[in-house]
């Protein structure tokens, strides 16, 4: 064996062509365009799920071929399990239904 053949075998799993995608709707019988409009949503708008990241989208294609998201596309699941989030960059309260320390004071603007 050698170095190239190596690189081969230890290589991330690839994501699906998009024609491979449609192939397999098509053979579930389903189009894109079908599959849009059963849940909802615009004619064209699950095609963009096919180039960019989006998870719900990636989801309901995964489930209408009978397979899991991973499987399509695994190095999106890769990067979504890397992700770290920290406090910091969170803009949203953990906890929505509790008020935060700012609402609890009564500032009074216009007493100035």
């Amino acid at each position: 064996m050698n170095a190239r053949d190596e690189a081969k075998k230890t290589a991330d799993p690839v994501d699906w062509h998009p024609a491979d995608i449609v192939a397999a709707l098509r053979k579930a019988g389903w189009s894109l365009r079908r599959l849009s409009q059963h849940h909802g949503y615009a004619p064209t708008v699950l095609r963009s799920a096919l180039a960019r990241p989006w998870p719900k989208a990636e989801r309901l294609i995964a489930e209408a071929i009978g397979v899991d998201p991973a499987s399509i596309w695994p190095s999106r699941q890769k990067r979504r399990r890397t992700r770290t989030c920290s406090s910091q960059d969170s803009t949203f309260p953990l906890n929505p239904d509790r008020k935060s320390a700012a609402s609890d004071t009564n500032v009074n603007v216009d007493a100035a």
